[in-house]
Parts: structure tokens; C-alpha cells; sequence
């Protein structure tokens, strides 16, 4: 799913053949699909005064779409409550090659002599960039844009942009309150986290902060996207100013992590000896109403700073709404932080290639025990949570940084009849290192995401070497709903839905169908016999063979106590032949045989542990070798057990 693939035209429109339509018959275009009636603009409430839909050189005499081009103190959010789409515009203006992927052709799109009065933009969702038409007939009163506008009077991009956004959504009213990292994510395709700054611990602790700001930074550099808030403890609170300038339940863009240098200044004994301090960039998308504490515009703090660590800052002091911070500042007064993820793009240049996996699914009520039935609820629901749709996939170093998305499909353009959004998470399970068919008993936890009312998941997660299954859910069982699953991991995880609920053999096959299933988990070995001339400990793994199936463990290096807590499971239809595991010394040029031992896994349904001693190979099955090993056995007649 490249970052800019996979384009459709929105409601089927084609705007090439739009604009060459308008140009042959010389007409401005006028959009059947989102035409300038108050149904664009509101579903719920008459609009603030008398509208009259303009277009903008009836507005200005010679109107532009982008003056000098854009930056975030283009952006000022009008009389509609999306200051998180406004935010998340102001900061994507930074990413200049993201931004003209959201405004294709824009040198080909700017207004001059005879321009047909057509604008296209795209969106990212669900899956794919939408490809969203316009007409340039934009909501005023007394000749004044009433929504999103420039600074600059005679410059039109986000005006445009925020008319095509809402039509995309059905109205201008739909995009009223909302979720800065959805916004980011439908900017860019990219990954959004959401982090809660008010229970992290970063006031209090210096060593939080300092890996906070460092992510953060890594992230601004590799071109990540951010945005800020202050949650407000009730409505009566949003909107409202606090004592430091800020307001409650406002989306700020930021645009900078900085360290300057304070060493040779008065405030080295402020900041506690530090010779440097962290600053952070942020914009009021209304461009204007600025923090007013330390480091603000015209601050005391900022003559003590010296000129050119100002110049490297591009310091400037207009009300503009932008201002710097410290990073103390910061983390005290706002709760809310989004990092938009841009990551698996070959349009920008990162330090770190991601291997995207997504999966295109839904939750369904069907009939119990097929696969139509797919809507179990989550872990709090343990006899239907193993109904749900189930991903495995392969970790194949020894830890790998893995992220995750649940992203189910946005309702805000049902706004208007009542629909919200499900809440949703997921959870991961380590499982047999070759499950090939879907879990049917819980296996060991290794996270679960937040369960929240909300568009999209976000989870990053260090996971060792193995095979998992993750389980997307609803909170309650038989909600239904269609829903995208995205990974990013370093390499091919070799992912792929759990279908079958065991092995089907064919009426026409000779093989016989298997009678029972036996997990053996291999847990360790002790006291292995020394592996070189110089009595080198062995760097140990073991094979579990199994009726002409292998599994093989990690390596646990030089040890002679290794621990493997390795668990594979087989479908048996000889259940009077062992289970042979054999465990071995990986070399640099040939492996060297340690051991084997021998185990017999009769129908048990409980789990038992056996010691075992070890012994040689062929020839030499009867002597014994140094060292035990340690396994776990389950077998079961009910293949659908485990």
C-alpha cells in the first residue's frame, strides 16, 4: 500500500475530463455533487447569517492559489470547530513533499486568465487517496470567508482544501470536533500515536522527558508530524483561555524541537547548570491568542539568548500564533500529543525501511462455527473472543520494533443520523512456532492495545523471535463493522489469516486424517557437554521432528544451560510413534549433533513436564550423552482443543 498509490476518483469524478469539459465550453465548473446549497454547509443548525457563495475573484481581483507558497502561518481556522483539521494543515505545510501529493499538479491548478474554476485534492482512506473534485464557490457573509482562510487575503489553498475535505465528509458541519491524528493520518497515510501526557510521568521525571523530547526530535527529522491539546474537564471549558495563554480543547501544530544554548547566558542558573535547553515550536492554527509564559514573543527570557542562537531559530516575535516553549513548559500544560508516523513512503528518504502488511477485513454474525461468524467482542468475553478474525506472522530476529494498526472505517459523513464509531482494539498472542490453524484456547498475553471510541489503534511493540496471533475485536461481541489491519515490521513477517480450524484432508486423499493433536513445548536443557578443543560452550538450538514435520528453536548462545520456552504443535495420525528432539551446535561451517531425546505423547489433556536424559544419534541411539532436557506435553483427541 505505497503512500501514494492506489488513487480513485471520489463519487467517480474525473477531473481532468471535468477541467477539459469547462475549457472546451468556456463555463466555470459548478459541483452537482456538493453544490452551494446550506445542505453543504449544516445537517443540524442554521448558518451564522446570510450566506452567499462566491467564488474567489469575486472576492479579490487577482486571486491566487498559493502566495510565495505555503508554511504554517498560512492556515486560520474560521467560525467551524475543526481546529484539528486546521492544525494538522498547518503542519503538514512543513513536508513539502507530502503537501503537494494532497494538492496534485499544483503549479498546473494555480488561478490565471480563463482558470475553469475546478481544484482537485486528495485524502487517504481506508485503504486508498481519494481523488476529490471541487468548484471554487466558497461560503461568505458580506463578502468575508466565514470558514478556514490565508492570512493573505488573495491566497485560496486552504479555503479549498478544507471545502474538498468537507465534501468528502458531506458537510462543512460533519467536520465539527474531531481527532487530530485522524487528520494527519488522512493527510498522509501514515501511522498516528496518541500519548497521554497527563499520566506519562514527564513533570515529574527528568529522564521521561529527556527520552520524550529525543523521540520526538528523531521523529521531526525522519519527517513525522505532530499536534498537541489541552483536554478540558468539561464542555463549559473548551475554548476557554488559561492563565498561560493557551486554550483548552484546541489542536496547536508543532513545528520544531530545538535545544539552544544557554551556557554563557543569566539563565544558566535558572535551568539548573544545564548548558543547553529544550525548546519546542508550536502554532494556534487561529494564528493568533500565543502562550505567554517563559520563552513567549518578547519574552525577558530571549534577550539573555544570543544572536545567532536566535538566527538558528528563525526567531520572530509577531502574533502570529506561533511561539516556543520550553519542554518543561510544555509537558506541564498540555495533555494531549499526536506523532503521525510517514514510514514504508518512497517519496521521502527515512534512515529505516518498514515491511507493510495489511489485511482488509470485518467483523460479521454468521452462523457459529463458520467463518461468516467473526464478531466475538474482546478478551473480557472468553467464550466468544476466538470467534474473531485471526493474523498470524513471524518475527525472525531475535527483537524486532513492530508497529500496529486497527483502523476501522470513518462514520463521520453518518454523523448526521446518530452513527458513531465502534470501540475497537486488539490483542497479541504468542503461539507454536508452526500454527498453521486458528487458535481455540487463549495462549500466553504479549499485549493488548487501549480499547477506545475512536477511528484508528495505534501500537509499537518490541516482540522476540516466534510466531504470534493477533486478534482485532470490537469491545462487545456481535458488533459488526469493516475494518483495515496494517503492520510495519523490519522484514517479511510472512503474515496470513487463520481460515481452517484444523487440517481438512480430502475424501479423495490417501492420507489418513489425524487422530490426535500434541503441542510439546521444548523449555531448556542442562548441563550440555562442552563444544570445542577449548571447551567452548555450545551456542545450543534444538529440532522437534514429528511424523515428517520439523520446527527448530532459537539459538541460545554459549550456554550449557540453554532456555528455548519454544512450543510447536502437530497433528498426529501416529500417535504411537515419538517425538524426537535433537539439539545441536550452530557452527560457523557445520552444525555439531549434541543430543536426543525421545518422547512419547499419548492423549493427555493435561499438561505434563518431563525430564529426559540425552543420547547419540544412528548408530550410538543407546549411549547416553551428557546433559538433560526439559519438555512440556499436551495431546488431545479433539483436534480443535488448542
Amino acid at each position: 500500500m505505497g503512500l501514494f498509490s492506489n488513487i480513485t476518483a471520489f463519487h467517480g469524478q474525473s477531473y481532468s475530463k471535468l477541467k477539459k469539459s469547462c475549457l472546451n465550453r468556456g463555463e466555470k465548473f459548478s459541483d452537482p455533487k456538493f453544490p452551494p446549497h446550506d445542505s453543504s454547509l449544516f445537517f443540524s443548525k442554521q448558518p451564522p447569517g446570510v450566506i452567499t457563495w462566491k467564488r474567489p475573484h469575486e472576492l479579490v481581483d487577482k486571486p491566487r492559489l498559493f502566495v510565495e507558497g505555503v508554511n504554517a502561518n498560512d492556515v486560520t481556522q474560521g467560525q467551524l470547530g475543526n481546529c484539528w483539521f486546521v492544525a494538522a494543515c498547518a503542519t503538514l505545510t512543513g513536508v513539502k513533499e507530502l503537501w503537494h501529493r494532497v494538492i496534485p499538479d499544483y503549479k498546473d491548478q494555480e488561478y490565471g486568465e480563463l482558470h475553469p474554476g475546478i481544484f482537485h485534492f486528495r485524502f487517504w482512506r481506508f485503504g486508498e487517496w481519494l481523488d476529490v473534485v471541487i468548484d471554487d464557490l466558497l461560503p461568505t457573509i458580506e463578502g468575508q470567508l466565514i470558514f478556514t482562510h490565508s492570512r493573505e487575503k488573495g491566497e485560496f489553498w486552504c479555503a479549498l482544501l478544507e471545502k474538498a475535505y468537507a465534501k468528502l465528509h458531506g458537510s462543512y458541519e460533519a467536520l465539527e470536533g474531531g481527532n487530530l491524528s485522524d487528520a494527519l493520518v488522512d493527510l498522509t497515510s501514515g501511522v498516528s500515536a496518541h500519548l497521554d501526557l497527563s499520566v506519562g510521568g514527564y513533570t515529574d521525571d527528568f529522564e521521561k522527558r529527556k527520552q520524550l523530547f529525543k523521540r520526538m526530535s528523531k521523529e521531526m527529522d525522519e519527517h513525522a508530524l505532530m499536534c498537541c491539546a489541552i483536554t478540558p474537564h468539561s464542555h463549559e471549558e473548551a475554548e476557554m483561555r488559561t492563565n498561560v495563554g493557551l486554550i483548552k480543547g484546541h489542536a496547536y501544530g508543532i513545528t520544531a524541537c530545538k535545544k539552544i544554548n544557554i551556557g554563557d547566558t543569566g539563565l544558566f542558573s535558572i535551568f539548573k547548570g544545564a548548558q543547553k535547553v529544550r525548546m519546542v515550536r508550536l502554532k494556534n492554527p487561529w494564528g493568533e491568542r500565543e502562550w505567554n509564559g517563559a520563552f513567549s514573543d518578547g519574552s525577558p527570557e530571549w534577550s539573555k539568548v544570543s544572536a545567532s542562537e536566535r538566527e538558528k531559530l528563525g526567531l520572530t516575535f509577531e502574533d502570529d500564533g506561533e511561539f516556543w516553549m520550553t519542554f518543561e513548559d510544555f509537558v506541564e500544560h498540555f495533555t494531549d500529543l499526536s506523532i503521525c508516523f510517514l514510514i514504508n513512503t518512497k517519496v521521502l528518504s527515512f534512515n529505516k525501511t518498514w515491511h507493510e502488511t495489511v489485511f482488509y477485513d470485518a467483523w460479521t454474525i454468521g452462523v457459529s462455527g463458520h467463518n461468516s461468524d467473526r464478531a466475538g467482542g474482546c478478551l473480557n468475553h472468553k467464550n466468544t473472543f476466538l470467534r474473531n478474525p485471526q493474523y498470524r506472522f513471524d518475527i525472525k530476529d531475535e527483537t524486532e520494533d513492530v508497529i500496529f494498526q486497527l483502523m476501522q472505517k470513518d462514520t463521520r459523513d453518518r454523523k448526521q443520523d446518530g452513527i458513531q464509531n465502534l470501540v475497537i482494539g486488539f490483542h497479541v498472542m504468542k503461539v507454536e512456532e508452526n500454527r498453521r490453524y486458528r487458535v481455540h484456547r487463549i495462549h500466553e498475553s504479549i499485549a493488548t492495545s487501549d480499547y477506545i471510541r475512536t477511528r484508528a489503534i495505534f501500537l509499537r511493540e518490541q516482540l522476540k523471535q516466534g510466531r504470534y496471533v493477533i486478534i482485532p475485536t470490537t469491545f462487545k461481541p456481535d458488533e459488526t463493522g469493516d475494518f483495515i489491519f496494517r503492520m510495519f515490521t523490519s522484514k517479511d513477517p510472512d503474515a496470513k489469516e487463520l481460515m481452517k480450524d484444523q487440517p481438512k484432508i480430502p475424501w479423495y486423499s490417501c492420507v489418513k486424517k489425524p487422530s490426535i493433536v500434541t503441542t510439546i513445548t521444548v523449555k531448556c536443557a542442562t548441563n550440555l557437554e562442552k563444544q570445542s578443543t577449548f571447551g567452548g560452550e555450545a551456542d545450543a538450538y534444538c529440532i522437534i521432528k514429528c511424523e515428517g514435520e520439523s520446527v527448530r528453536t532459537p539459538i541460545d548462545k554459549k550456554t550449557a544451560n540453554p532456555n528455548w520456552d519454544t512450543t510447536a504443535i502437530f497433528y498426529r495420525n501416529k500417535p504411537e510413534q515419538p517425538i524426537v528432539v535433537e539439539i545441536w551446535n550452530s557452527n560457523m561451517l557445520m552444525d555439531g549433533f549434541i543430543g536426543r531425546a525421545e518422547v512419547t505423547a499419548p492423549i493427555n489433556p493435561n499438561t505434563t513436564q518431563i525430564d529426559l536424559p540425552l543420547f547419540g544419534r544412528r548408530k550410538e541411539k543407546t549411549v547416553e550423552k551428557p546433559g538433560n532436557i526439559i519438555v512440556q506435553v499436551y495431546s488431545d483427541d479433539d483436534l480443535t482443543s488448542i
